[in-house]
């Protein structure tokens, strides 16, 4: 796990130097824009939420898969809870997505 984390926080810096590695100077009169970093925004803001909510789901199913393995007569009791905990996670991204469309309305 601790790989993986450094794998991720090494992407991620390289991400974030990049942009200014190939920023242009600045023309005389022109005026600046944020628009690529609106883009980077709302490519974010789907992409974590998506990647959280998979992950969360993920763990979610097993863990009620696991209980129903050991206990198929507690099926009843799991599967209900589970699929609420399965629709409070696609909403949180589903905020994810309505922000990511709220910022990509700023990209022109």
């Amino acid at each position: 796990m601790k790989n993986v984390g450094v794998k991720f926080f090494g992407f991620i810096a390289t991400l974030t130097m990049a942009s200014a590695a190939f920023a242009a100077e600045g023309v005389e009169g022109a005026s600046s824009s944020h628009f690529g970093l609106y883009a980077i925004a709302a490519a974010l803001a789907i992409g974590l939420p998506a990647l959280g909510g998979t992950l969360g789901q993920g763990r979610a199913a097993s863990a009620a898969l696991e209980g129903i393995a050991r206990n198929p007569g507690a099926s009843g009791k799991i599967f209900v809870p589970m699929i609420l905990c399965m629709a409070l996670i696609e909403s949180l991204v589903l905020f994810g997505l309505v922000m990511a469309i709220m910022l990509s309305g700023n990209i022109h």
